[in-house]
């Protein structure tokens, strides 16, 4: 079955809990997306959003907020301005690990791009510590049971397409501490096979380690598809699935949310009217999950699912 079949399966059977567009204050004439997972620190809640006008493109900052009602989060005043893209964080230890894409231009114009990594323990001084291989989105950290740093890469491009069919690849490695996080590192994770089909690409957006000593994957992925009007358009769906750090293998990738899970939006272009990236998931009180995605390249979202881990036991 396709990826656009298992898609059209999906819509007709999924269930929704609940669903709402998040909304941003004090960033008035800007668009927040992309954002990381809700976290709390010192008894509050934030997050890390993508700051960006909607008519410009690779010119977005990422900035801290707070949470300050049901679905609703406050720009912190003063708090650290980063020149990333797209950002996520991971609890290692004590330490807070913010990850983001960094855009470079050369002369004016696009350039290239790099994963950049920063950390610390006191959220409002982080410290920029390490740079991931050139043009690579989507590095992603989980702490392991044994108290090692498991490393999710996403190799893409010609080569990648060339030899495995698919546009990106998934790696996976395993670091003993943060100091070890090198581009060296992340470019030579070994890869996971089987997980995107041919023209299909994706990557991991958060990892949790279950308490079966499985990591379960919340993940996009994605494929191009033309409509009727002609118009091409990628797209984006929610994903999770399970990988065992020990045999390396992955099963039970499924879909668990598509843009029409969430409230009805604009788009940033006409070929994103149908993406949602993801942010990943935080359990609730009643052991639904609620996920968190950008939108359409110029909101986010979230909506309440089923815990898609169930049978691989609870996050640690």
């Amino acid at each position: 079955m396709s990826l656009h079949q298992q898609k059209q399966q999906f819509e007709a059977t999924k269930t929704i809990y609940d669903s709402a567009t998040l909304l941003f204050k004090n960033v008035d004439g800007f668009d927040v997306y992309n954002i990381s997972i809700p976290f709390e620190r010192d008894g509050k809640r934030y997050l890390f959003g993508r700051v960006e006008r909607r008519e410009e493109w690779a010119r977005s900052w990422v900035r801290l907020f707070e949470e300050t009602g049901q679905d609703e989060w406050t720009l912190v005043e003063n708090s650290m301005i980063y020149t990333l893209e797209d950002p996520y964080i991971s609890e290692i230890g004590d330490e807070l690990v913010l990850g983001g894409t960094h855009v470079q231009y050369q002369s004016g114009k696009y350039s290239t791009y790099f994963g950049y990594f920063y950390r610390g323990t006191d959220l409002h001084d982080l410290y920029y510590f390490t740079t991931g291989p050139n043009k690579m989105k989507d590095i992603r950290l989980v702490a392991l049971a044994d108290g090692r740093i498991g490393v999710f890469s996403r190799p893409r491009g010609h080569e990648v397409k060339g030899q495995y069919g698919s546009e990106s690849m998934i790696g996976f490695t395993v670091i003993d501490k943060l100091e070890d996080l090198t581009a060296d590192v992340i470019e030579n994770a070994p890869y996971i096979h089987g997980i995107f089909g041919a023209g299909e690409w994706g990557g991991v957006n958060q990892a949790y380690l279950l308490s079966s000593g499985n990591i379960g994957i919340i993940g996009h992925i994605c494929y191009s598809h033309q409509e009727e009007s002609g118009q091409e358009i990628k797209v984006y769906m929610n994903m999770s699935f399970i990988f065992d750090p020990v045999t390396r293998e992955s099963h039970d990738l499924h879909l668990i949310g598509s843009r029409s899970c969430y409230p009805p939006g604009p788009a940033k272009a006409p070929y994103l009217t149908d993406c949602v990236f993801s942010a990943g998931i935080v359990m609730r009180e009643d052991g639904k999950a609620d996920l968190y995605s950008g939108v359409g390249d110029c909101q986010a979202g979230r909506i309440t699912i089923d815990y898609p881990f169930a049978p691989y036991g609870s996050i640690v």
